[in-house]
């Protein structure tokens, strides 16, 4: 069990917050590697006094990555990017950051490196953001062997990126689109919460190194049937219409005659991976094998996406709040 000092590089983002109120509430010191330290002060007021230090760090920076594993017993790496920018490119945040940290860590002599990448990761995907996630894994097994990788699913919880976005889309756009077939592709969305509770298991189990966890909520859903959901918690009708997956690829190349892409304020790449399963591998290691028990949609995306709602539901402030 690991119990000295855990640095998680990109502590701040959607599921850093949840980690280290996890980590500080067991009572170990936690220090939070990220680009901007005051940005992230909020985590503070996570843990007592002391126990929660902010640090300057980017994964492009070999000297500020050494500094914030030194003295580390386990270092949790959360970084990622959704949408890149001209420094911020896949390769940089999924294949060489994770490979800096983990030769860093090594040096360091880090005796838990946990790696958070996603599922999906694949050489051969034709997702530019799975490639360089698969690239990322096979960088940190070169470097750390006993690291643990995690590969949780799309991520659901009150600050996401996936449902809050398509019910913000709901609330303006009188169609919506589905890629990946008359149904859309197939997805396993997993709780955030769930995903933090995952990584401190690890942590606490010397067992888990070297080790793959693929975690998934209890649910596999069609897109079709996400956004049937996103309409019935929002209170909205929509028109749900299929789109071939060429149009993520084409909009890739910056073709300027279709529209959806740019309504949906979403990138060419953003579209082929909505067109593509997201969903636990079969014969993975998953939450059940770490004791933990998957929380359904329904008990936690109706809370928060109750601000979209058209006209408010009697009774809706009594609505369940979001897990912790």
């Amino acid at each position: 069990m690991t119990q000295g000092l855990v640095t998680v590089f990109g502590g701040s983002g959607f599921l850093g917050r949840y980690l280290v109120k996890r980590l500080a509430a067991q009572g170990r010191p936690v220090r939070v590697a990220v680009r901007d330290p005051e940005a992230g002060l909020f985590l503070k007021t996570m843990g007592a006094v002391g126990q929660i230090e902010l640090v300057q760090a980017n994964v492009r920076d070999h000297d500020s990555v050494a500094r914030a594993v030194n003295g580390a017993e386990a270092v949790v790496n959360l970084v990622g990017v959704l949408k890149p920018s001209r420094r911020q490119t896949y390769t940089a945040i999924h294949a060489q950051g994770p490979e800096r940290i983990a030769m860093a860590a090594a040096i360091a002599g880090v005796s838990r490196l946990v790696h958070v990448s996603a599922a999906g990761a694949d050489a051969h995907s034709m997702s530019h953001y799975y490639r360089s996630k698969a690239d990322g894994e096979s960088r940190v097994r070169a470097a750390f062997p006993s690291a643990t990788l995690a590969r949780p699913t799309v991520m659901f919880g009150a600050q996401d990126g996936f449902f809050n976005r398509l019910a913000g889309q709901s609330t303006w756009l009188p169609i919506l689109p589905i890629f990946g077939g008359s149904d859309g592709a197939n997805f396993q969305p997993v709780y955030v919460g769930d995903v933090a509770d995952a990584l401190v298991a690890v942590l606490n189990d010397g067992d888990t190194a070297a080790r793959t966890y693929e975690l998934g909520g209890p649910e596999v859903v069609t897109m079709r049937q996400v956004l049937e959901r996103v309409a019935a918690y929002t209170g909205r009708k929509r028109m749900l219409v299929p789109m071939p997956n060429w149009i993520g690829t084409v909009w890739t190349w910056k073709s300027a005659l279709l529209p959806f892409p740019a309504a949906l304020n979403m990138t060419g790449e953003q579209l082929i991976q909505l067109g593509l399963d997201n969903v636990v591998a079969d014969g993975a290691k998953t939450l059940a094998d770490l004791g933990l028990d998957p929380t359904p949609l329904d008990t936690v995306v109706p809370g928060y996406l109750a601000r979209y709602r058209s006209s408010p539901i009697p009774g809706s402030q009594a609505m369940a709040p979001e897990p912790k």
